[in-house]
């Protein structure tokens, strides 16, 4: 493989099915889904400059992420794939939706929104930027994944959100946030003909019900599932129940 293309793991047999990670996240952040090996290829990809990628310079663009993407699918020999994404990686699988729907056959967003720059959002993009310039890229990373969880400090999760965020370069984080703030998706959810299902944590501090409610709205074919007693990483609060969801919603 290509020094160039974005490192992954793929597992299990079935469908493909590609999961594609948030911020200061990487092809383990799926831990939690790995069961589902059991119905579905799994293909996890870091991005660029994030965990097994981090070798990689990021894009600073939304486009620029669905274009590795597209590349790693070429180099598997993979027409069209179900798409998941996870809070960034969301954005970046409605990019792909709108755009490349000869690449898809099913679309789900976990836990994100069609918004880069996120209304409500725990702190503004200006803020975790200060914070990665003036106080270091640890100390945001770990401050940010906090708020990810409704109780952190009881979540296995909180611990692989920091050992895959540990990974990230400081240029993968900033490009990132770049790459929202000039980003906004609202106009495209029309152009998404794939099926789609939203997941929505209730107590999600990243992503509030104005941008589930776009959805709703906007996309042709889409349906909700909310899912209470948790926040922004419901996938590894709740996996069980995220699990079910997927594996119901493509089967």
């Amino acid at each position: 493989m290509s020094k160039d293309l974005l490192m992954h793991r793929r597992i299990g047999s079935g469908s493909p099915l590609m999961l594609v990670h948030g911020y200061l996240g990487g092809q383990f952040m799926w831990q939690f889904q790995e069961p589902l090996q059991d119905h579905f290829e799994l293909i996890m990809p870091s991005l660029a400059g994030y965990g097994e990628s981090a070798h990689l310079e990021a894009p600073s663009s939304i486009p620029g992420n669905v274009d590795d993407i597209c590349r790693l699918l070429d180099s598997l020999e993979i027409e069209k794939v179900d798409l998941l994404g996870h809070s960034m990686g969301g954005m970046i699988v409605q990019e792909m939706a709108a755009n490349r729907p000869d690449r898809i056959n099913r679309l789900i967003c976990l836990g994100t929104g069609s918004m880069g720059v996120l209304p409500n959002r725990f702190e503004p993009i200006e803020e975790s930027r200060r914070k990665i310039l003036h106080l270091g890229l640890e100390h945001a990373r770990e401050n940010i994944a906090r708020t990810w969880f409704l109780n952190p400090d009881l979540e296995a999760g909180l611990s692989l959100c920091q050992s895959e965020g540990a990974k990230a370069t400081k240029q993968a984080a900033l490009a990132s946030l770049e790459a929202w703030e000039h980003w906004d998706g609202r106009e495209q959810l029309s152009q998404i003909t794939a099926p789609t299902l939203v997941i929505w944590a209730r107590e999600d501090r990243s992503y509030d019900w104005s941008q589930q409610q776009l959805f709703l709205d906007r996309i042709p074919d889409v349906r909700i599932e909310i899912v209470e007693g948790c926040a922004h990483n419901v996938h590894m609060e709740k996996p069980v129940v995220v699990n079910d969801l997927i594996r119901s919603f493509l089967t």
